[in-house]
């Protein structure tokens, strides 16, 4: 039996490895994909406090390297399930059953992409899901942000300190989202509106060099020349197989505060899979870093009880 079984092979997930077996617990860690998650894709991380720059690859395998050398197991299998027992959990997957004491959700999220042609093969080389992420190696270009949210008109407004130009693209006549913040978007020259838009097309050879767009309300087609596009259209959370066990918003967020608890004793939530407002690097690992040693505590109090 592990004391700590993890799932999820990203920041969070990692961390919570880390200082689980640096608390001298017997840690597991479970990915069905890739190990690192999103990050991966980041050709560069440079806000991450005290590394000037490294690639989003490198970073995660670093953190890997450390969690395995510390005695973390990891298992490529994909996770179906979790279920109580009376002393223990299950973490369930295609292939077996995994008893543990307690269990990190570090799921992460996916970005909803536009699936439009170019996307994925320009990902990362103009295409990006974080503009604070990778907004600076925009700086003095024009860019275009995709979205009508509250996150879409961030990324405008966080894009137009740097880039020459902004255009904000938006499917429908209003946005979603903050009016103040839309009210200082009006008040900046280098930010444009571009509504009733949908991109059809993101083209390029080795990075981005424009987009296709359609205005819904004319027919009309164009092409803007940007040199990035920033997409926000939301983030799509994956805990659907834990809604019998834990408390889901209605995003399908767990949900869970600063203390990474869930409605479930001895079940936590690290990084962006749970009910939070910033979702960036820095907050994953100080998530895996609460998880682990709440799951810690938690192992303690019970084997007292």
């Amino acid at each position: 039996m592990y004391d700590i079984g993890i799932i999820g092979g990203g920041t969070a997930g990692m961390t919570a490895a880390i200082y689980g077996q640096r608390a001298g617990k017997q840690t597991v860690l479970f990915e069905g994909t890739t190990i690192g998650g999103q990050i991966t894709s980041s050709p560069n991380v440079e806000n991450y406090p005290g590394i000037a720059s490294v690639s989003g690859s490198e970073f995660s395998m670093n953190l890997m390297d450390q969690a395995v050398k510390l005695g973390t197991q990891t298992i490529m299998e994909q996770v179906t399930g979790i279920r109580e027992e009376a002393d223990y959990k299950v973490i369930v997957t295609t292939e077996k059953e995994y008893e543990c004491k307690s269990i990190i959700l570090a799921t992460g999220v996916t970005h909803r992409h536009l699936g439009v042609p170019g996307e994925e093969r320009l990902t990362g080389a103009g295409v990006s899901y974080c503009a604070t992420c990778d907004g600076m190696f925009f700086r003095g270009r024009e860019v275009a942000v995709v979205g009508g949210g509250s996150t879409a008109l961030q990324d405008a407004e966080f894009l137009s300190n740097y880039c020459s130009k902004v255009y904000l693209i938006h499917r429908r006549d209003e946005f979603r989202g903050e009016d103040q913040i839309v009210k200082r978007l009006q008040e900046k020259e280098n930010v444009e509106f571009i509504l009733n838009t949908t991109v059809q097309e993101i083209r390029g050879e080795q990075m981005v060099e424009s987009l296709r767009v359609l205005n819904k309300v004319t027919g009309e087609e164009s092409e803007l020349a940007v040199s990035g596009i920033f997409v926000a259209v939301g983030q799509i959370a994956q805990n659907e197989k834990f809604a019998d066990v834990v408390q889901l918003d209605e995003g399908g967020f767990i949900v869970a505060g600063e203390d990474c608890k869930t409605s479930e004793a001895g079940i936590y939530a690290a990084g962006d899979c749970r009910t939070k407002e910033v979702r960036q690097l820095t907050t994953a690992a100080a998530d895996g870093a609460v998880a682990a040693l709440a799951a810690c505590k938690y192992i303690a109090d019970f084997a007292e009880k």
